[in-house]
């Protein structure tokens, strides 16, 4: 079935189709329509699960942590400053190894206040440990919330769905929503491999010592290192987790195929530019007008964003003369984090081999600053030319 709908509601779709058992939620824009749609679900008996509203996102995550340490499938989402306000816990879900979905529509954090679009707010928690995904359009909106249940609980590692607020969020566009029972032949019930009960109660992550132990039962435990190397492990490995979720994905509903990054015009291209969320495809044609105009010149989109799909980013860029990445976010006092993090990538896997491309990081669209193609297009055209723009922060005015 094929709906014209917005981005909020296909993530809200995508969350009824699995099966979520508590939602738990704070509304803030531009998340706020895709919690209120859970919130109709329920009370329509559509879905068979607790919606507990918060008076906060920090109690909302907590409601998802115990939620998911008693073994039910839980979801929350925000924006913003929602997010930051959530970030001890973010880090508790991550180290608790709790597989929580959580949806971000992206939005600049404060101050100034701020309700419009960039990447700020889920691009400042890359280093929480969840596994964090970007969607393009509101087809990858609804499959990879779905797909987000599953790897999450593959990996035992919570996942964000980061889709860009109002330019996805609250646009209509149209997107196939899966048959029920194609999704239970996807995505099976939720079951962990322990949680709480009251007929055997037990302490979690309680304080851990910095050194190996032994605990109660004699057998040598971990200290807090190890459990955060494992962690880490387990992050590297989820690439090829998501990997095989989009294979499984794809076998059943005939769409995916580029889980870490989506090459659009590649193969020949002698420059790259590579971005994050809808402005990825919005970069399209602007590859197509530089085309014309005799640059050969692709767009990879970076889809995966933690766990860093380093091999697939060189792996798509080796041999390109150059390389232009555009973000709506950045490391303040550096650079954008995705141009470092591309860098870095480069040195590791081609510096040795000279296959390696000049890289230029950009800088658009922050606090929602309109993204005019034409302002990509000259942008680019000018880096092409040898000379990246000065301040390199697009349609910029001082």
């Amino acid at each position: 079935m094929h709906v014209i709908e917005t981005g909020n509601v296909a993530a809200a779709l995508g969350v009824k189709l699995a099966g979520v058992q508590v939602v738990a939620a704070y509304p803030i824009t531009p998340q706020t329509p895709l919690t209120e749609k859970l919130s109709e679900f329920i009370e329509a008996g559509e879905m068979d699960a607790r919606y507990v509203p918060v008076e906060s996102e920090h109690s909302a995550l907590a409601v998802c942590i115990a939620a998911t340490s008693a073994g039910a499938r839980s979801f929350t989402a925000t924006s913003a400053n929602g997010l930051l306000y959530m970030h001890e816990q973010v880090h508790w879900a991550a180290g608790a190894r709790l597989p929580v979905v959580m949806c971000v529509a992206n939005r600049a954090v404060g101050a100034p206040w701020n309700i419009w679009n960039d990447h700020q707010d889920s691009v400042s928690q890359r280093d929480t440990g969840w596994i964090q995904m970007y969607c393009c359009d509101h087809q990858q909106i609804i499959d990879d919330t779905l797909k987000a249940f599953r790897v999450a609980e593959s990996a035992g590692i919570p996942v964000m769905v980061c889709y860009d607020g109002y330019l996805l969020s609250h646009t209509y566009m149209p997107f196939a929503v899966p048959k029920p029972d194609e999704v239970a032949r996807f995505l099976p019930p939720f079951r962990p491999s322990y949680a709480l009960d009251p007929g055997s109660p037990a302490n979690l992550n309680t304080v851990t010592l910095p050194e190996v132990r032994v605990d109660v039962n004699g057998e040598l435990a971990h200290g807090y290192m190890e459990i955060r190397y494992l962690l880490q492990e387990d992050l590297r490995n989820a690439v090829q987790v998501v990997e095989q979720v989009d294979a499984a994905f794809g076998e059943i509903f005939g769409r995916g195929g580029a889980p870490l990054v989506e090459p659009y015009r590649c193969d020949d291209a002698e420059y790259v530019v590579v971005a994050m969320g809808s402005l990825a495809y919005q970069l399209r044609d602007v590859a197509e007008t530089l085309r014309a105009e005799g640059h050969s010149v692709g767009v990879l989109g970076v889809r995966l964003y933690r766990p860093f799909p380093d091999a697939a980013v060189a792996a798509a860029l080796r041999g390109k003369r150059g390389v232009f990445v555009m973000e709506k976010a950045l490391s303040y006092g550096y650079e954008g984090a995705l141009c470092s993090d591309l860098k870095s990538a480069l040195y590791d896997h081609l510096a040795d081999k000279g296959a390696a491309p000049t890289v230029k990081g950009l800088i658009a669209g922050i606090g929602g600053r309109e993204i005019r193609t034409a302002d990509l297009t000259d942008a680019l055209r000018a880096g092409l030319a040898g000379a990246v723009p000065q301040p390199n922060w697009i349609a910029i005015q001082l």
